[in-house]
């Protein structure tokens, strides 16, 4: 029996009902030798290669400096590191993926073009197009040879999607469809060579996914946006006056486009996350040499508390963002090859473990997001003045962070989808969240136990989450319950539940890692992770309680809201924990190294 099928594998969602144990977790700290070596190909390609001329990216007076980056990439392999071998790729497993994703999210603008064209602009043939289109088209794609775009937003149809009216009419010989319609927002929309465009046929309810070449004809587009960041990326409004496409470019079955689309976000999601991990490792490490660098008062400003704090809060939740996103690329890893080995193709299996951790991908996305613009921020505010010209890696990196948090849906939407996804499952009868439920509202009702902790590593901190899992559980159950099919229409109750069950996953994680790494390093080689460990914990009860608090008092009144704001006090108690001396022990040692170390 494989190691993977001995492991005790979660379903997407389950670990707010399920506990997870540290061995069935994926930690950073176990990548091989060789994916080692392939994150610092791609580390010293951004160095050489982007960093030198990111002045240059960002003047964007064509769009072929980023075209011939882009075909460096492909000579190193950069492109085509989820297209399996047979089609000139380097076939790698879903977490490499993630590495290489990580380390190029410190490419500002060419991490965005880069992204965009293995994404979204490729995978939807990986995963979705016949043999004869995966021939035709993955080669050229995973050299670099063509470049991809991927065609889905119009101008009134945005988070909505499936709203588009781009139209697709097909000859009355049966042999082509003709494209009529507006995208906007195109990445790569200047030099691509393929584009992946959703249109509708006729009077169709849902979108049909097509692969149209640049030489098909009848594309035109406006010169590049102007943009708040990511200067660089190649962004542009993209029209289709009569662009006659072969009918056998229709990629996978008719009105299935939307689908497309939704699972490919999915991967999108998860991998902005892991990039956006990637892009404040290189905020921090700018952050912790300018502390060393700068003096005032005649000492280095990183020997002050303040500054400290900072890099110690940067350091931490980047370090539990990054946990989190390899844990869940780990999960699905594994339930790949579960699938391949109940008989699914690849394809279909990537697809379906991918679709059973779409929570999990939307959790991320808004994790990882919201980390790098906290990270961005702080960075500037460590260079002071400096932070604010643009002489300064972090004005631009300030500026280029801010996108991350529309892209791949909104973090708005994500959180929406979070909880969306959950109550769906459960009333599919695909996961048992209104038994649990029930049982946390009569443990409310009950005297509460002052027992000790369970025994085992970190018992007192497993509690502690397995506490916060009952407040959402609590919260969640009882909002259903009030509003029924009407609970859609609550968004700020919907996103205050989001935010207390992604600190959960996050807080979770984090203990998983330090659980693992100890089991086999020892307790002396986790200190400074313990230290993280235990701030997050703590920034999780409070954001817990605050999000909770906000939720109960929006819906419950009279004795259910004495009840569960008793409950939810109970469900977020964490005992005292030097939190000022935790964050300067994880900036000293930063300081100490000039770098991020962790």
């Amino acid at each position: 029996m494989t190691a993977v099928s001995e492991k005790t594998s979660l379903k997407g969602g389950e670990f707010l009902i399920k506990e997870t144990s540290a061995q069935d977790v994926f930690i950073p700290e176990e990548f091989n030798e060789e994916q080692r070596m392939i994150a610092e190909t791609c580390s010293d390609f951004i160095k050489t290669e982007i960093h030198p001329i990111l002045d240059e990216i960002d003047a964007a007076k064509s769009p072929e400096l980023m075209s011939s980056l882009m075909d460096k990439a492909g000579e190193l392999g950069l492109l085509g590191t989820a297209v399996p071998e047979e089609y000139e790729g380097f076939g790698m497993d879903f977490n490499t993926s993630m590495l290489v994703a990580e380390v190029l999210g410190n490419g500002h603008s060419f991490s965005v073009a880069q992204s965009a064209h293995t994404g979204i602009g490729t995978l939807p043939i990986l995963y979705y197009g016949n043999e004869e289109q995966k021939k035709k088209y993955l080669p050229n794609l995973a050299t670099g040879v063509w470049k991809a775009a991927y065609c889905l937003t119009e101008p009134d149809s945005g988070s909505d999607a499936n709203s588009g009216k781009t139209k697709a009419e097909l000859s009355a010989d049966g042999k082509t469809y003709k494209i009529n319609g507006q995208k906007m927002w195109i990445t790569n929309g200047g030099f691509a060579d393929v584009f992946i465009v959703f249109a509708k046929i006729e009077d169709d309810k849902n979108l049909t996914a097509f692969i149209v070449e640049k030489t098909h004809g009848g594309i035109t587009m406006n010169e590049p946006e102007k943009k708040l960041g990511i200067k660089g990326s190649d962004t542009r409004q993209v029209f289709f006056n009569d662009c006659t496409v072969p009918a056998e470019n229709m990629l996978s079955a008719r009105q299935n486009g939307f689908k497309i689309a939704v699972n490919i976000l999915n991967i999108g999601r998860i991998k902005l996350g892991i990039a956006a991990v990637g892009g404040s490792k290189g905020i921090i490490n700018a952050s912790i040499n300018y502390a060393n660098e700068r003096k005032q008062f005649g000492i280095s400003i990183g020997r002050f508390g303040a500054i400290k704090h900072k890099l110690g809060e940067m350091a931490t939740q980047i370090w539990v963002s990054e946990t989190a996103c390899y844990r869940a690329g780990q999960n699905i890893d594994d339930l790949i090859i579960t699938f391949k080995e109940s008989g699914k193709s690849d394809a279909e299996a990537k697809l379906s473990a991918l679709e059973q951790f779409a929570i999990e991908c939307a959790i991320l996305k808004v994790h990882g997001s919201e980390v790098l613009d906290y990270v961005a921020d702080e960075g500037v505010q460590i260079f002071g003045g400096m932070g604010y010209s643009a002489d300064a890696p972090v004005e631009r990196a300030y500026r280029d962070s801010r996108i991350n948090r529309i892209f791949e849906g909104t973090n708005e939407i994500n959180r929406l989808l979070t909880v969306d996804m959950l109550l769906k499952r459960a009333m599919k009868g695909e996961m048992d969240l209104m038994g649990p439920a029930q049982e946390v509202a009569k443990e409310i009702l009950s005297v509460p136990s002052f027992g000790g902790d369970d025994d085992g590593v970190f018992a007192t901190e497993k509690k502690i989450v397995k506490n916060l899992k009952k407040a959402v559980l609590m919260i969640a159950g009882a909002a259903v319950q009030k509003f029924m099919a009407k609970l859609s229409h609550e968004q700020e109750i919907l996103m205050n539940v989001a935010d207390m069950i992604i600190e959960v996953y996050a807080a979770e994680s984090a203990i998983l890692r330090v659980e693992k790494k100890m089991s086999t390093a020892g307790e002396d080689a986790v200190s400074l992770e313990k230290d993280m460990m235990m701030l997050n914990l703590h920034k999780a009860v409070n954001k817990s309680g605050a999000a909770g608090r906000d939720a109960i008092q929006s819906f419950a009144e009279g004795d259910e809201l004495r009840v569960m704001l008793m409950g939810l006090k109970r469900f977020t108690k964490i005992d005292p924990f030097n939190v000022k001396d935790a964050r300067r022990r994880v900036a000293d040692a930063l300081l100490s190294e000039n770098k991020y170390i962790f």
